[in-house]
């Protein structure tokens, strides 16, 4: 019944989460594009107190969590399932999300609070704060689907992937892993979202830079294939091969959810990210986070996508998918260390993963308890016993669960981005104001926006 329930709700979400990209990306005047060079400037914007962290440094959090299995084995399910048309489709679904990213990001900029040191924020907090007090239990309906979702049960299955490939890949048991994985989340986590996000400052660009070099070796030692490659991903896209027997019905359904599940774009999950950094804008913030889709799937996903479909390893038809499509494709450009470097880039891809997963989690939990160690401490306890349990255990049922609450996830972030759209255009176009002006960094002035529950002590007055 669960299986049956979820598969509906995605289904109907593939459409949603579609019309939802397309509907910002207009009502933005294409946003994502017109802002596109600007992304990378705005990530060089410095916070102008230790409060909080950077806009780059609160980017790659986010794309440290987005950037794991999906994108070595959700890419290959992807092709096996819906044809090499089914990357085209994961494009589109990535280029449509950045500005549904964009509004969602820029929405928990702006009704984040600061705690301390830093500022939480996400969903959670723009629907309480921004729809109202009589949305307080949708509120808090979405932080503990945040929490049971990324913090328990995504971490549960990461510890599993990496587990089964260290086994398949050294021999190594999976309670050794375990144990392994548990003590190295452990020395991160206790150190709150400084140590975290200047553990993923390193980790992102390495994890990230050294997959999408072996993927350019790959593509510069096959280039004279690479048009063929392009064409048989477009010709499969609109059903002028079919590659798979959906057709290009299988195309669009694989790669559109395939696609969704590897950004995020309307979950909401990243935007706990966003709320984190210090900026001087929420469009900043937003622009920002749009860029981290456009890496996962545009660059990332690609990478793996070029390493299957340069290969012989892929044929139509194949019962072959995921990790093992990949191994071999890989095996194939690097030879017979594949399967060892594929386990150790998903090694990078789980810690990451987990440690942001954490951080969603840390964030959902502080939006009930405020500043309560005991709960937070009781939490990473908790959190590094099911790493530890998660490896050695079978995930059918713990994936069929996961998957229908963040399906719920998707659907009340999006009703709360209906909710809240016009309060978004207002900061777009207060944005896109200033930089007709002339300014190369815009400023949030709050008294512009006083009719809303802008916390004061997150957004001071700044020099504009």
């Amino acid at each position: 019944m669960l299986v049956e329930l979820t598969d509906f709700i995605w289904l109907a979400l593939v459409y949603i989460l579609v019309g939802f990209g397309v509907f910002f990306t207009l009502a933005s005047r294409f946003a994502q594009f017109r802002y596109f060079r600007n992304m990378f400037t705005m990530l060089k914007e410095k916070p102008d107190s230790d409060t909080g962290v950077s806009s780059i440094e609160a980017v790659l959090l986010s794309i440290g969590g987005r950037v794991g299995s999906g994108n070595i084995i959700g890419v290959a399910v992807a092709i096996t399932l819906g044809g090499p048309g089914a990357v085209f489709w994961m494009w589109v679904t990535a280029l449509l999300g950045m500005a549904t990213s964009y509004y969602e990001s820029t929405l928990a900029q702006l009704f984040k609070r600061r705690e301390g040191n830093e500022y939480r924020g996400g969903p959670q907090n723009y629907i309480r704060y921004g729809m109202g007090k009589k949305w307080n239990w949708l509120a808090s309906l979405y932080a503990i689907l945040l929490i049971i979702t990324f913090g328990f049960a995504f971490n549960i299955m990461q510890s599993f992937a990496l587990a089964a490939s260290f086994q398949e890949a050294f021999d190594v048991p999976t309670i050794t892993t375990g144990i392994g994985l548990s003590l190295f989340i452990a020395t991160i986590i206790f150190g709150g979202i400084k140590r975290i996000t200047h553990f993923t400052d390193v980790m992102v660009p390495i994890m990230a830079l050294g997959y999408v070099l072996i993927a350019f070796y790959v593509i510069a030692t096959n280039l004279s294939e690479m048009p063929g490659v392009f064409s048989s991903i477009i010709d499969s896209a609109f059903g002028l091969n079919q590659a798979v027997g959906g057709g290009i019905g299988a195309a669009i359904g694989f790669g559109v959810r395939r696609g969704l599940f590897s950004n995020e774009a309307g979950l909401g999950s990243t935007t706990v990210a966003a709320a984190a950094a210090n900026v001087h804008h929420p469009s900043t913030q937003g622009l920002a986070q749009a860029l981290g889709v456009f890496v996962d799937t545009i660059v990332i996903c690609t990478a793996t996508a070029a390493i299957i479909l340069l290969s012989d390893a892929y044929t139509p038809g194949s019962d072959v998918e995921g990790l093992v499509l990949t191994q071999l494709s890989l095996a194939e450009h690097i030879g017979i260390y594949a399967s060892q470097f594929l386990s150790v880039a998903l090694g990078f891809f789980v810690v990451t993963s987990i440690v942001y997963n954490y951080y969603l989690g840390e964030t959902a939990i502080d939006f009930f308890s405020g500043e309560n160690k005991m709960v937070f401490i009781g939490f990473r306890i908790s959190l590094l016993f099911l790493v530890f349990w998660g490896a050695q255990q079978d995930l059918t049922t713990v994936l069929s669960f996961t998957d229908f609450s963040m399906g719920i996830l998707a659907l009340v972030n999006l009703f709360a981005l209906t909710m809240l759209f016009k309060v978004a255009q207002r900061v777009l176009a207060d944005f896109d104001a200033q930089l007709k002006e002339g300014k190369t960094s815009p400023v949030l002035d709050v008294d512009k926006f006083s009719d809303l529950d802008i916390d004061r002590e997150a957004w001071p007055a700044k020099e504009k």
